[in-house]
């Protein structure tokens, strides 16, 4: 039986969550900010479509990615060094993760994103904890990802694109982003083929928590990144 989570009971261990569906832990609880920032710190993600309670997931193995260690094609690296595209940061949150919860995804009916969760984010994003990347192309959002930054861990939610690579060029550029500053992983959280081809790797769910409990036990402050990142970072040979 899952357990069921009211407003203000803690998580269960981890090691109750469900081998399958891989990492189902709890169901319940709310979206506040305090319950987001619980549950990410623990190695805890929601994952619901419309119509069901909150689900909490900690997926084992956990699928991860190393900021330097984006694999990038010579056709992407090209891409990165001569095409017309702009990047930014946090400037366009609300159109980033709405166009991902409404461009349709291969094999898949409908969103997890759903207006629930889009308001929780929001709400983390104006606290300077939820984060954005935007790929432009005159002046049009083509591209882009979100996700959660704690310390020096980002938590990878969803990426949409409308153009050729302009989700690749978002997370290229995020990595050189974090990098920089040094962050020390992208949790990616479920194994795929796609995320593999990236420099994905999955490691044990024990591990992903060690690193993360030691990368998000940072006072760093929540602030909204600064829209050009840092300057040399993203045009910087591959």
């Amino acid at each position: 039986m899952i357990p069921w989570l009211e407003r203000d009971t803690p998580f269960p261990p981890l090691a109750t969550a469900l081998i399958e569906p891989n990492g189902l832990l709890a169901a319940g609880a709310d979206l506040s900010p305090e319950r987001l920032i619980a549950a990410y710190r623990r190695g805890i993600f929601p994952w619901f479509s419309p119509g069901q309670p909150i689900l909490w997931w900690s997926p084992d193995p956990r699928m991860v990615l190393a900021p330097s260690a984006l694999k990038i094609s010579r056709s992407l690296a090209k891409t990165l060094r001569h095409a017309d595209y702009t990047v930014q940061l946090d400037t366009a949150f609300d159109q980033v993760i709405s166009a991902c919860a409404a461009t349709p995804r291969h094999g898949q009916s409908g969103t997890w994103i759903t207006a629930e969760m889009i308001a929780a984010y929001q709400q983390l994003h104006r606290l300077g904890i939820a984060h954005s990347v935007e790929t432009w192309h005159n002046d049009k959002l083509v591209g882009g990802l979100y996700g959660i930054a704690l310390g020096r861990a980002f938590f990878g939610e969803s990426m949409f694109s409308h153009r050729t690579d302009a989700s690749k060029i978002a997370l290229a550029h995020l990595c050189a982003f974090l990098d920089a500053r040094g962050f020390g992983i992208i949790d990616c959280q479920m194994e795929t083929s796609h995320l593999a081809s990236l420099g994905a790797q999955p490691i044990p769910r024990d591990v992903f928590v060690a690193r993360i409990t030691a990368l998000v036990d940072d006072k760093a402050p929540f602030e909204r990144w600064p829209a050009k990142g840092i300057d040399g970072v993203f045009r910087r040979p591959t």
